[in-house]
């Protein structure tokens, strides 16, 4: 695997043209580009009455286990507050940046402050969801979104070397897991109780995606020595981040993840608003080992440094989408057929 630091240095005018192979190529399915197939779900953010329905304070379960209900949800219906983590402190309609898709005028405004738990700063990285209410479509049907992303220039991002933004889909498999159990055992003189330790295998949620990670011009182990973005993709089957593409650009870029009936995932990403493409490849996993069985949704992260004071970087998205191919019709290829079509 490539090292961080070539990826760092390997920086052309965008993003770094380097593909990375994570395990052994799948000899059934090949990826393909997000965007193929039929359009299930989606937001354009174009209706100008598009509003959010705040309902503060907002959900903070990852932090200390509490679902402030009701949760907050956008006036389409499309989109919801995380119960886990709550949503963006600002979420708004606003006009469409310069460069963007074309024909379009409203694009989704997201901001945080307080990512943590409301009213409580943890002065540590902690971050907001904003969730697509979407119809899950099973991995046998090769799901896969898209969705236009606006990088502002790199002084207005918040200040801070670390996660900034995420991309991510909501997926489930099944996975096996030791549990324990308890069991009674019957003894000469009455009943004892014991627990141990057993393989099961369960319905496990995961959430593969994308990270930007903000390195400013000033931190020591930036080789570029100018402010930049790393993509960060999640994950490896070992479920660690692997170090992706760095973006040198602001302004408008594509991501997107598709997803093979054996369950990988492939990441794609671009600069600017076109269509993704096989040229835009970056890698392919198959996230903490599991098999996933559904794609339920996608979201959005917006990180910062929760410390009652400082805002995070002000992120806008636009036309997020996902699709599937009807009747399973994914062609079976060999993988040695889309490694010839691979960047080197």
């Amino acid at each position: 695997m490539l090292s961080p630091s070539f990826l760092r240095c390997a920086v052309a005018t965008g993003v770094a043209h380097v593909v990375l192979i994570v395990g052994p190529i799948n000899m059934g399915y090949a990826q393909f580009p997000p965007g193929t197939g039929k359009l299930v779900n989606t937001d354009d953010i174009e209706d100008e009455n598009w509003s959010y329905n705040y309902q503060f304070p907002k959900s903070s379960k990852e932090e200390d286990e509490q679902i402030r209900y009701p949760l907050g949800q956008s006036n389409n219906r499309m989109w919801i507050e995380s119960p886990k983590r709550g949503a963006p402190d600002v979420v708004k309609r606003v006009p469409t940046p310069p460069g963007g898709l074309p024909g379009s005028k409203g694009a989704l405004y997201l901001r945080s402050r307080d990512t943590g738990i409301p009213n409580a700063p943890g002065y540590k990285q902690a971050q907001d969801d904003f969730i697509l209410s979407a119809k899950p479509v099973s991995i046998q049907y090769s799901p896969s979104y898209t969705v236009r992303v606006y990088l502002p220039e790199w002084s207005e991002w918040e200040q801070r070397n670390g996660v900034s933004f995420g991309i991510r889909a909501g997926l489930q498999g099944p996975m096996e897991k030791e549990k324990e159990v308890k069991s009674v055992r019957g003894f000469l003189f009455g009943k004892k109780a014991e627990k141990r330790k057993e393989r099961v295998t369960e319905m496990e949620p995961y959430y593969p995606g994308f990270f930007l990670s903000y390195v400013p011009k000033n931190d020591p182990k930036n080789t570029i020595k100018k402010d930049c973005a790393i993509i960060l993709i999640r994950a490896n089957e070992m479920g660690h981040e692997i170090t992706g593409p760095t973006i040198t650009k602001s302004g408008w870029w594509t991501f997107g993840m598709s997803v093979t009936p054996d369950g990988r995932c492939h990441y794609y990403a671009r600069q600017g608003v076109g269509n993704l493409t096989e040229k835009d490849f970056i890698t392919s996993t198959l996230p903490y080992n599991i098999r996933g069985t559904m794609f339920n949704t996608v979201f959005f992260n917006v990180c910062s440094s929760d410390n009652g004071q400082t805002w995070s970087t002000p992120w806008i998205i636009d036309d997020p989408q996902v699709f599937y191919i009807p009747n399973g019709q994914q062609t079976q290829q060999f993988a040695s057929q889309a490694a010839d079509k691979l960047e080197w």
